[in-house]
């Protein structure tokens, strides 16, 4: 996985926790790099699920909901490290559209060789849209919240329904996106 990830990770928890607590964390955390992250840098994806597991045991959260508010704070991420993805959407469906043909072919070019989830999509209606998710890495609930923080980018409430269809080795979800009426 990108380090870029992990350092968000760490920034997230840093805010909640506050620094001496990540340190702990990192200390007493088995980790392939004995804690140090760089944003260029590539990781295991067992050293997230680890830090996952960790913060939860801290905060008393479960790890899937520490997953989806992680997911918020990456898309408030995305949204000011590359605002242009965002300028000519003129809705949440159109961006989760774009993400597989235009945001993941960009990735790509920053960071060849890079291991992206695929995203297969499909209009169910004009405010509708399915969205199928798969990866190697478990992160479903992760994947939840970057759609939830998402509609709140485009600011008109949506209902979001998740079928987790994952097996053991491989994440898939089934997620439907619906536009609440005005």
């Amino acid at each position: 996985m990108k380090g870029i990830v992990f350092v968000e990770l760490l920034k997230m928890a840093e805010n909640l926790l506050g620094e001496a607590v990540v340190d702990e964390v990192l200390d007493d955390t088995p980790l392939s790099t004995g804690g140090a992250f760089s944003a260029v840098g590539d990781y295991p994806c067992a050293d997230l699920v680890a830090l996952v597991g960790a913060f939860s045991r801290v905060t008393g959260l479960p790890g899937e909901e520490l997953q989806r508010r992680f997911g918020h704070w990456m898309m408030n991420t995305f949204k000011t490290y590359y605002p242009a993805f965002f300028e000519d959407k003129p809705d949440v469906l159109a961006m989760l559209e774009a993400i597989e043909g235009e945001v993941h072919v960009e990735v790509r070019k920053i960071y060849p060789g890079a291991e992206l989830p695929t995203f297969a999509t499909e209009r169910l209606g004009p405010g509708e849209l399915r969205m199928d998710y798969s990866s190697t890495r478990p992160l479903v609930p992760f994947c939840a919240g970057l759609i939830e923080g998402c509609v709140d980018h485009f600011g008109r409430p949506a209902t979001i329904t998740t079928r987790d269809l994952s097996t053991p080795g491989q994440a898939r979800a089934e997620f439907t996106i619906r536009h609440d009426t005005p």
